[in-house]
């Protein structure tokens, strides 16, 4: 199980970091979204291969606009 924003998530040890963001509702070729496990950045080129592990903690951060 991971940690997802904060929170309990059901996503199992083992799922690539792209299914996170996917499951989010997110499109892993959009701009402006940022992820990090267990605290350090994960470039984009890696989510596809970036395989989580157990009791990570993961943060999913999307740029907002406005004023």
């Amino acid at each position: 199980m991971i940690v997802l924003n904060g929170q309990a998530s059901d996503v199992p040890a083992g799922e690539p970091l792209s299914a996170v963001i996917r499951l989010l509702g997110l499109d892993v070729d959009a701009g402006g979204v940022a992820v990090a496990v267990d605290g350090e950045v994960v470039p984009r080129a890696a989510w596809e291969s970036f395989a989580l592990p157990d009791d990570a903690r993961v943060e999913v951060l999307t740029a907002m606009q406005g004023g």
